[in-house]
């Protein structure tokens, strides 16, 4: 019973909902953490949905109290939520043991990012290296994958899953299908552009055409399609190559992304869109990365603001 519900419960998070791998990954990994808790609490390894009672599930969040951050626990029991509510709508369990399950209290986090001069002298170097006499097509892809994160805030799993048709040139635009499948066009710069021009250009040189029939715009050494790890992987290499040693994953530079716009005055709305944020307060943690700014802003503008001399 257990099995067949789990299957077709991600089965409609793949087809009908159309989550992303990633997404994926997480919700079957929350319900094997709580296969797994259950098989060391019953000695049994196929759980009994009756068995799986809203004490139950508290025990199991408090068993992770100590491992995991309490904004990990509550994505845990929003998966059971959503678990059970699949169950329900679809007559295949009549009961919903986290109905009654309150979400662990969390602080929000300010996104980490880096200052404009980090990431100028990040993507200088990465240009730098790709042009030299002699430069590998890698040289070229990396600094092409940063450029293009950078320039357009887009998430590292968006960005791998570009095809190069996704990109125009004349438009200065990219296509992207975000989460729930929905696509979004969002601006990308000229810098950006030329990066991937060079990127493709080193291309040729490296693989025979009949290497490059799919069209995957970010590639690995193999030819395919070039994954969220590795991008994650090759940015901590190169950050550390260009002497930055602060620890920034590619969702930081989405962060980063959206930080700059918002304390160059862009508008949030349009930040909104440009990230493919459903919710307008997802964006908004932004304007407390950038409120000491502000202060300093509403300090140097607003007469009543003044210190008298």
């Amino acid at each position: 019973m257990w099995a067949e519900c789990r299957e077709r419960f991600l089965s409609h998070l793949r087809y009908e909902r159309g989550l992303s791998e990633e997404t994926l990954r997480a919700y079957a990994g929350d319900l094997a953490q709580l296969q797994e808790y259950y098989a060391a609490n019953t000695g049994e390894k196929d759980v009994d949905l009756d068995s799986v009672t809203s004490e139950f599930i508290r025990g199991f969040l408090a068993s992770l109290h100590k491992r995991l951050e309490k904004t990990s626990q509550a994505r845990k029991l929003s998966t059971l939520r959503t678990f059970f509510h699949y169950l329900n709508d679809n007559g295949l369990y009549d009961k919903n043991p986290t109905e009654w399950i309150s979400a662990p209290k969390t602080t929000r986090k300010i996104p980490s990012f880096m200052g404009v001069d980090d990431v100028f002298h990040f993507l200088d170097a990465l240009r730098q290296a790709a042009v030299a006499k002699g430069s590998s097509w890698r040289r070229c892809r990396n600094w092409a994958l940063f450029e293009s994160l950078y320039s357009t805030g887009i998430r590292v799993g968006e960005l791998v899953n570009l095809d190069e048709m996704d990109v125009s040139f004349e438009r200065g635009m990219v296509r992207v299908v975000g989460k729930g499948s929905k696509e979004r066009i969002v601006p990308i710069g000229k810098k950006a552009l030329d990066s991937i021009a060079t990127y493709q250009k080193s291309l040729q040189s490296q693989f025979p055409a009949s290497r490059l029939r799919d069209r995957p715009l970010f590639r690995n050494a193999r030819g395919g399609r070039l994954s969220a790890r590795s991008v994650h992987r090759i940015l901590l290499v190169e950050m550390k190559r260009c002497g930055l040693w602060q620890h920034l994953s590619p969702h930081g530079l989405r962060h980063t992304f959206a930080t700059h716009l918002l304390n160059a005055g862009a508008d949030l709305r349009a930040i909104q869109e440009m990230l493919g944020h459903s919710s307008l307060s997802t964006t908004q943690r932004y304007t407390h990365v950038h409120m000491d700014q502000l202060m300093k802003t509403y300090d140097s503008a607003h007469p009543r603001s003044r210190k008298p001399k």
